[in-house]
């Protein structure tokens, strides 16, 4: 067996499955060396339309089949579920974990293989290709001795920049990603506004937000990887605000900061739990155990068991640990008499126990059930000087405040941050202003060459 590492792009890509078998002309072809054919040879793409068109003149047959890794699946199971032949299937297997931690394999994955027939009707596994991340492509290819070779090949990508701006349909998460963005830049835009907003109680349809975020292209012009946001807006009934990142030069913390330089970051977050629903506010109620009015100390938030739920500020962890009516249960001490309290959890977050310093956003534990309580939700609490007080309607002092020359240099990151928001919005005016293309009798359409296929790559997780 052996490994061959690549930096090339989509000529490689071409040369290698070319070079190595997984496209072949001949039930006896050759295991050759790749070669970068994208230098000055003809274009890789179009001499693998030449190969594949010739399939109908050969014994051999073979199918692409590109399917998804499911929850627990492995990769030896996934080439099972397309048919791969079991001990191909093994030796193929071996030679990826040669130049890849299979273990790194999650749901949503693509995974690609070739799988080749010949005229008696047996089935053969030619190569299989998986993208562990957008820039990297690993082709396991069998040679016609049967020697299984692992190519890895780094493309090349291009740093871009992307901005999508719409009114808020049904909830900012399907209208950003039907426009284009990622479950990250949602997690980072509401992470950004976290602190002012209650994304799900204060933001309606008709609100208008806006993301300007890094984007990279592959050799393609396609778009592989996006990178952080630069700029977040909101326009809506219960805030308007436009947060910039920039990186303050004295103390090197990244932060989001609106126009006049007040940082985004509040002491404490409003509410530490994403995509959950109010269930029960602070104030008197009547116990829905207990049968009869109490007061209910803190407010509660109703999400799925394992949601995961942040400290609202940076703290001390007081306490940590089962608590009888709470269940599991955390409390923190944080600056100027705040402390908060976190109950009903169904486990807690590895690695911290009581006297653990945390900041804030840290993973502290995750939604559940335990203790006296109907249902999974956090039961939060927010104290001052052992005081409980209305978390919804805490006035909570702000981050930092830009000055001096701090303001002056984020000032000219700002404009630079808008200019390239203006360039975004310019060009893709231009590119719907531009004719359709012609077509019909008297226009003669160009060929192109057939694309070596894509294999794209879903986020794993959603706010």
């Amino acid at each position: 067996m052996k490994n061959v590492l690549f930096d090339w792009g989509v000529g490689a890509a071409a040369a290698v499955l070319i070079g190595a078998g997984l496209v072949a002309v001949g039930a006896g072809a050759r295991a050759v060396e790749a070669e970068d054919a994208s230098a000055n040879g003809p274009d890789p793409r179009e001499v693998m339309a030449s190969i594949t068109s010739a399939r109908d003149d050969i014994d051999l047959s073979s199918e692409m089949k590109r399917v998804s890794v499911l929850r627990n699946e492995t990769l030896s199971s996934v080439l099972d579920r397309i048919g791969a032949p079991r001990e191909e299937a093994n030796a193929a297997v071996h030679a990826a974990s040669q130049l890849l931690d299979l273990r790194s394999m999650r749901p949503g994955d693509d995974v690609t293989a070739w799988i080749e027939t010949d005229a008696d009707g047996v089935v053969r596994l030619g190569g299989v290709s998986l993208r562990p991340v957008a820039e990297t492509q690993v082709l396991v290819s069998r040679a016609a001795d049967g020697s299984w070779t692992t190519h890895k090949l780094d493309t090349r990508l291009t740093p871009g920049i992307s901005y999508i701006s719409a009114d808020v349909d049904q909830s900012i998460y399907q209208t950003a990603l039907g426009l284009g963005a990622s479950d990250q830049q949602v997690v980072d835009f509401a992470d950004i506004f976290g602190y002012d907003i209650d994304f799900q109680r204060e933001v309606h349809p008709g609100d208008r937000f806006g993301i300007l975020y890094e984007s990279f292209q592959d050799e393609r012009g396609a778009d592989v990887k996006t990178g952080v946001v630069l700029m977040a807006e909101l326009d809506g009934a219960a805030l308007s605000k436009t947060f910039y990142r920039y990186t303050p030069s004295d103390d090197g913390q990244v932060d989001y900061f609106d126009a006049t330089g007040q940082s985004a970051k509040k002491f404490l977050m409003k509410t530490p739990i994403n995509g959950a629903r109010l269930s029960s506010g602070f104030g008197n109620r009547k116990h829905p155990i207990l049968g009869y009015n109490k007061l209910h100390k803190g407010t509660d938030f109703a999400a799925p068991t394992g949601t995961p739920i942040y400290a609202a500020g940076n703290g001390v962890i007081k306490s940590y640990g089962p608590n009888g009516s709470f269940g599991n249960y955390a409390k923190i001490e944080h600056a100027n008499g705040y402390t908060t309290a976190y109950a009903h959890m169904s486990r807690f977050a590895k690695g911290l126990k009581r006297g653990s310093r945390v900041r804030q956003g840290q993973v502290i534990g995750y939604v559940g059930t335990t203790g006296r309580s109907t249902g999974p939700h956090l039961h939060y609490e927010v104290h001052i000087n052992n005081k409980p007080v209305n978390a919804m309607r805490l006035k909570l002092p702000t981050g930092r405040k830009l000055a001096g020359e701090q303001l002056e240099a984020f000032k000219a990151e700002m404009a630079r941050i808008e200019a390239l928001r203006d360039q975004e919005i310019s060009e893709r005016l231009v590119a719907r202003a531009q004719p359709p293309a012609q077509t019909g009798p008297g226009y003669a359409s160009v060929p192109v060459a057939a694309p070596v296929p894509q294999e794209t790559r879903d986020a794993g997780l959603r706010p």
